[in-house]
């Protein structure tokens, strides 16, 4: 598994928050859910997306746009439109000032709004609700707001729209997967764009020297590397190793592998049964001790107030990575 692949690979919805809301101008809404990630997409009409201190994305029919959290940020018909809803880390919806909007209820299987009318925006949302769904190295590659223009052979979001609509057997797992699907297939095209170049070390996994580096780690990151076993494994000298990695990265090798086993640690301790120990084991510490001092000192929190919902700061948006990226664009 190269290094971008086991990226994509981690987004895995565990009873996303998936929800089509049926909108009648003006209306606004303000999500200050602090969910780590979430996907929108137009099924009919216009939106405009503006996070906190962030420039306004337009969305038509179709678009996608995948928006970074936990900042705050508003969804509405235009740009100027007053508020009318809060959204809070619950998902409940709370009228508020002067944009108060109208008469707002269920209207079906996951549906939610107002009065259906011709004239009514039909807005489908996914929202990851916890860190550990997405991954943190991914959370720290993306850039704020991520918009894929609607792509004509794409089924997905016409796939998802039917979806919502059936309550059957097992339907809650057919929608993570394809709000998983969506979220890859956008950020595939994030990846290749010239955008991304320096996102999650995309020129690194080029080079020829710690392009392999980092398929190593990220492969086998309990193995006990060091960073002469590493270099050796690469055919190139300890010294020449560190120093193009370091350049290339950011960071040190040993640095980079202490952050994707602490990432792959929380992951494992969100899962039910696993122990602090098992977890240690898994991803190449000697002890729960070793483990929990890592985590600690890098996340500022020890793996229990992780594993009981403690919210972490996410990364801030990469250097060299816009704020807003609007893909073809």
């Amino acid at each position: 598994m190269d290094a971008l692949t086991a990226l994509l690979d981690a987004p895995k919805a565990r009873g996303a928050f998936l929800l089509k809301s049926i909108l009648n101008p003006p209306w606004s809404l303000r999500i200050e859910d602090r969910a780590p990630l979430t996907v929108v997409t137009m099924v009919r009409g216009e939106a405009v997306v503006r996070p906190d201190g962030g420039p306004v994305t337009p969305l038509g029919p179709g678009d996608v746009a995948v928006i970074r959290g936990p900042v705050p940020y508003t969804v509405s018909d235009a740009p100027g439109t007053p508020v009318g809803v809060l959204v809070g880390p619950d998902q409940s919806c709370l009228p508020v000032g002067p944009g108060a909007m109208g008469e707002l209820a269920e209207r079906g299987v996951r549906a939610w709004g107002g009065v259906p009318s011709p004239h009514s925006s039909v807005m489908i949302t996914g929202t990851y609700r916890a860190e550990s769904e997405v991954g943190r190295r991914l959370l720290g590659a993306v850039p704020a707001v991520l918009m894929r223009p609607a792509v004509a052979d794409d089924p997905l979001p016409a796939l998802l729209a039917a979806e919502l609509e059936r309550d059957r057997p097992g339907q809650e797992l057919v929608l993570d997967r394809l709000l998983d699907l969506l979220l890859v297939a956008v950020l595939r095209g994030w990846f290749a764009s010239p955008a991304a170049v320096g996102a999650d070390h995309g020129g690194a996994r080029g080079d020829e020297v710690v392009g392999p580096a980092l398929r190593l780690l990220r492969e086998r990151p309990a193995h006990p590397w060091t960073v002469a076993s590493l270099a050796d494994r690469v055919g190139v000298s300890r010294a020449a190793l560190a120093r193009r990695f370091t350049v290339l990265v950011g960071e040190t090798p040993m640095a980079y592998l202490t952050g994707v086993r602490l990432d792959l640690a929380a992951d494992l301790l969100r899962q039910p049964g696993c122990t602090l120990e098992g977890a240690a084991r898994r991803v190449g510490y000697g002890s729960a001790f070793a483990l929990s001092a890592a985590f600690k000192r890098v996340r500022g929190v020890s793996p229990r107030e992780y594993r009981e919902g403690a919210r972490l700061a996410l990364p801030p948006v990469p250097d060299g990575v816009p704020h807003t990226v609007v893909l073809g664009g």
